[in-house]
């Protein structure tokens, strides 16, 4: 959520901190704003709405010269979305103007002592309190800006990424981060500030990835100094070499980035199991595992901590690691694990799971879990991300990019890796046969093709999302690893179309849900062929007789279910433990092309943000 971008160099700047508030609009947002030093004074405009609002305000209202400058995209928590609540926002002597990413909790109590010293406020945000206390503790103190910065954030509570700058002293900007992700691009004498790496990838291939409780001053043609909040010590900054290039964060020809993302799976799947992954040698080698696989083999327990799509591909590992090698696994909702006072052990490996490493919670999962004494191992996207650094071990997947806020790359890729995870833990523990683990390998090898050959649905998906756009209500069934796949169509549903949807284990619809079943109701149940197959059946036929609308993921060359559903949408014959990765695709597809056809801004669901910074 929210979008910070900065410039300070020899170019113009605006053109630079536009384009980078574009290139974030997949965080999420409800206004957008830019301040620019023109040589002389601040100029600065913000608007609710979107980056195109703002762009066609600002060449009305403000000089767009000036090399220096910050821009912002804001996700209402303080205050409502308006133009007032809007970033940038002025201290009170107008010198300062700062953007934020992240909640200062004790706003309120810091904004009534400088009210109390004369301060007033326009706006209802903690971002306003937190610059104005910058000011006065610049004035009391006679300190510069980074200095007050150090200061001030040793007095709020919360979480922060900021970037700050004072119009008598336009040759720097000052940042800082706790809780929210926060690069310095590191260019030929210019330097970039950024949420991430996106907005600045054309300009340079070095970034600084600021650790918690790190700020930075940001001089003109000088070496950028990083120094800890709490102590003002110096710190040796790593400089990070990028791997995103342009084209990944471009749509490449798609309509949307989400349709882009989707079609993309073959090649990010063979991409996060390249290298690692040599079917026919037997071999599945996880850099990040092997120097720790006895603290899994040995473990009590496996807690799974994790949000959103992410907790729905650590409901798929469950099944994989008790399957195949014999491990418990609980799965938790990070937002809930760190508030109910867990019991947590030094014989417990806990997995957090997150495409973009910054998720708050699960942030505050890892912190709790290693407290506690529990190995801790991530599994996400974003290289150089908290969460890779928090954890003592972990694994990357190899999705690129993820830019439509409606995760499915990365549910995928994340569950290729989870399932190498739990096929080196089987092959470790003797959990599986020889000829049972190499039928796993080569089949997940083939997962890619299988997965092209489900994308060739799309236009009958398409005709099917033709006839339901209008629905009110759509009910998902699976059973087994299939179940988790529901929940994660019922909410790719909900987040992009706005249609109200929800996902059961097929068995429990006749302990509630069945009463929602009438002529009107879409019934999307995965009908594959696997163990339970007969099952599910049984459970199409109780739907039928309700006369619900049953549209249908099955197996190529099925005939029973066929007879029984309206609508059918096939995927290739895989083996049960890997059908997720198969099944998930139309039902990508089916939500994809619902809201598309009911005109919703597919790649920017509204209220909703690619990466959950605060709680």
């Amino acid at each position: 959520m929210c979008g910070i971008v900065g410039y300070i160099g020899n170019r113009e700047a605006y053109p630079i901190i536009l384009n980078g508030l574009k290139r974030l609009e997949y965080r999420g947002y409800d206004s957008a704003g830019v301040a620019l030093y023109d040589g002389s004074d601040i100029q600065l405009s913000k608007t609710q709405g979107k980056v195109a609002d703002l762009e066609k305000k600002v060449s009305k209202e403000i000089s767009t010269k000036g090399t220096l400058g910050i821009g912002h995209t804001r996700w209402a928590t303080h205050g409502v979305p308006n133009d007032i609540n809007s970033h940038p926002h002025y201290s009170n002597s107008g010198d300062l103007v700062i953007i934020h990413n992240g909640i200062i909790e004790n706003y309120a109590a810091i904004k009534k002592e400088l009210s109390n010293r004369g301060y007033t406020f326009k706006s209802d945000t903690d971002t306003e309190v937190l610059v104005n206390l910058i000011e006065e503790i610049k004035k009391q103190h006679k300190v510069k800006l980074g200095k007050a910065v150090q200061i001030a954030l040793n007095q709020v509570v919360g979480a922060y990424a900021i970037a700050v700058f004072d119009r008598k002293k336009p040759d720097e900007i000052v940042v800082a981060k706790l809780g929210s992700p926060l690069a310095i691009g590191i260019g030929d004498n210019e330097f970039f500030v950024a949420s991430d790496a996106t907005p600045f990838i054309e300009f340079t291939n070095n970034a600084i990835y600021l650790e918690d409780e790190e700020m930075a001053i940001v001089r003109r043609n000088k070496e950028v100094k990083v120094r800890k909040i709490k102590d003002d010590s110096l710190v040796d900054p790593y400089i990070q070499e990028l791997k995103l290039n342009l084209e990944q964060i471009e749509k490449g020809g798609y309509e949307h980035f989400m349709l882009k993302e989707i079609y993309e799976q073959p090649s990010v799947i063979k991409d996060t199991y390249r290298g690692r992954l040599l079917a026919e040698q037997g071999i599945v080698k996880l850099g990040g595992l092997e120097d720790y696989i006895q603290k899994f083999t040995h473990a009590d327990r496996i807690i799974i901590v994790a949000c959103g799509t992410s907790w729905h591909a650590g409901l798929v590992a469950e099944y994989m690691f008790e399957d195949l090698a014999r491990i418990p696994v609980e799965v938790e909702y990070a937002s809930e694990f760190r508030y109910r006072n867990p019991i947590i052990t030094e014989k417990d490996v806990v997995i957090a799971i997150s495409q973009s490493g910054e998720t708050a919670d699960t942030l505050a999962a890892i912190k709790l879990a290693k407290e506690k004494g529990a190995f801790v191992y991530g599994v996400c996207n974003v290289v150089g991300s908290t969460i890779s650094r928090e954890t003592h071990s972990g694994t990357y997947t190899h999705a690129g990019p993820e830019i439509g806020v409606a995760s499915t790359k990365a549910f995928t890729t994340q569950i290729t890796v989870l399932m190498m995870i739990a096929l080196r833990l089987a092959k470790e523990k003797g959990t599986l046969s020889q000829r049972d683990y190499m039928l796993h390998l080569n089949e997940l090898s083939r997962i890619p093709g299988h997965v092209e050959e489900a994308l060739r649905s799309d236009d009958k998906i398409q005709e099917i999302a033709a006839i339901f756009k209008d629905a009110s209500n759509f009910l998902y069934l699976g059973r087994g690893y299939n179940f988790p796949v529901a929940l994660e169509g019922a909410l790719k549903l909900k987040e992009i179309s706005y249609i109200h949807a929800e996902g059961y284990p097929a068995a429990e619809m006749k302990h509630g849900p069945i009463a929602l079943i009438d002529e009107q109701m879409p019934v999307v149940v995965i009908a594959v062929n696997s163990n339970h197959y007969e099952k599910v059946v049984s459970n199409i036929e109780e739907i039928k007789a309700r006369k619900g609308k049953i549209i249908a993921v099955v197996t190529e060359g099925d005939t029973t279910v066929k007879e029984l559903a309206d609508y059918i949408m096939e995927v290739p014959k895989t083996p049960e433990t890997l059908t997720p990765l198969v099944t998930t695709i139309p039902l990508q597809l089916l939500s994809y092309h619902i809201a598309v056809l009911l005109g919703k801004n597919v790649d920017q669901p509204r209220n909703l943000a690619k990466s959950v910074t605060v709680e």
